[in-house]
């Protein structure tokens, strides 16, 4: 449990505190003084000094309600303590305060039955104030580490959830380059060896970034490049990838690995099962504050093709979710002999 006071956590707040009783002091001396009840100097040594005493004194009044809370201490309890602090709070209060009104004006100290009762029941309603006050402080402090907390909690969760969506798209990646390099080093080791090569360079791209959920459209397309020419040794002159990227397009940021599934899905759906060159064409343009990126390809649609949406894109969708909260920015679009996706990635968030 954290027993610091809360001035020394928030010098903001000790201002604030400081100021507010300086103010009322002021206010209380101008309305004593414009009603002639007093004199000036009377005014400063009875009305300022006492009440910047009990800002000063209250200051203690935190620890009384830290160590007495409602849910440690049964009702009767907590204000049987603040009875006892308010008590001894005020005694000390108007001592203290007699003494110096004496030291700096000892003539105007006033002598009556009636001074003892007036003090007390200011000094009672001044440490209810200070009570409000510090309970209204210890709430807000409490709703702010609070909030601080859950924004933590949710920048954990939403960490875990994108580790857990990027798990299942590289082995996924992994399960089908494999494939290609064991079907390749029996009949060209040679192949097989650059794929692997290629392979190594596209996995240490993916643990380099694993941290860094955003790079910039050069790497991502660099890298969607080494995954192509892997594909390119396994199809051939089957796979033919076309790019077109805006220049200004190139230093936007995307998030990594995110486009390498669509290319999966375009060699998988259309590449697999084709007899003739597929291309899979590659538009980026940056549009006001979005970067729109297209991929397209091409397929025989008279060849049965599985339906459904793959692990992929379920998953492209979930990290958009998870980063920009929104899946709708990946859109599909089935032209009977061309399959097209859309993302449009968001520039200023």
């Amino acid at each position: 449990m954290d027993f610091r006071h809360p001035f020394i956590k928030s010098p903001r707040l000790a201002i604030s505190y400081v100021a507010f009783w300086l103010i009322l002091a002021v206010v209380m001396v101008l309305v004593v003084v414009s009603v002639g009840e007093s004199d000036f100097i009377t005014a400063m040594t009875e009305r300022f000094a006492y009440i910047i005493l009990f800002g000063f004194l209250g200051i203690a009044i935190w620890y009384v309600i830290k160590f007495s809370t409602l849910e440690d201490n049964s009702v009767g309890r907590v204000i049987l303590a603040h009875v006892i602090a308010a008590t001894i709070i005020v005694l000390i209060w108007l001592y203290i305060g007699t003494v110096i009104t004496k030291l700096i004006n000892p003539g105007q100290l006033k002598e009556d039955h009636n001074y003892l009762f007036t003090g007390l029941y200011n000094g009672y309603l001044l440490y209810t104030f200070n009570v409000v006050f510090f309970y209204a402080v210890n709430y807000y402090l409490a709703f702010k580490e609070k909030t601080k907390n859950e924004t933590k909690l949710k920048a954990l969760v939403k960490e875990a959830e994108l580790h857990a969506l990027k798990s299942q798209i590289n082995p996924h990646f992994l399960f089908n380059s494999l494939n290609s390099i064991s079907s390749l080093t029996m009949t060209d080791p040679a192949k097989a060896q650059e794929m692997v090569i290629n392979l190594s360079q596209l996995m240490r791209y993916s643990l380099k970034h694993d941290q860094r959920e955003k790079v910039t459209v050069q790497q991502e397309i660099d890298n969607n490049k080494l995954y192509l020419k892997i594909e390119k040794v396994r199809f051939g002159k089957k796979l033919n990838p076309v790019f077109a990227i805006e220049e200004n397009c190139l230093k936007a940021v995307i998030p990594n690995m995110i486009l390498q599934p669509l290319y999966e899905n375009a060699i998988k759906y259309g590449v697999y099962e084709a007899t003739e060159t597929i291309d899979v064409i590659t538009h980026c343009r940056c549009d006001d504050d979005k970067l729109v990126v297209t991929i397209s390809n091409t397929y025989d649609k008279n060849v049965l093709s599985k339906k459904g949406e793959g692990i992929g894109l379920r998953n492209i969708r979930d990290r958009l979710q998870v980063i920009y909260g929104n899946p709708h920015l990946l859109k599909i679009e089935d032209k009977q002999n061309e399959f097209t996706v859309t993302l449009t990635i968001p520039q200023k968030l």
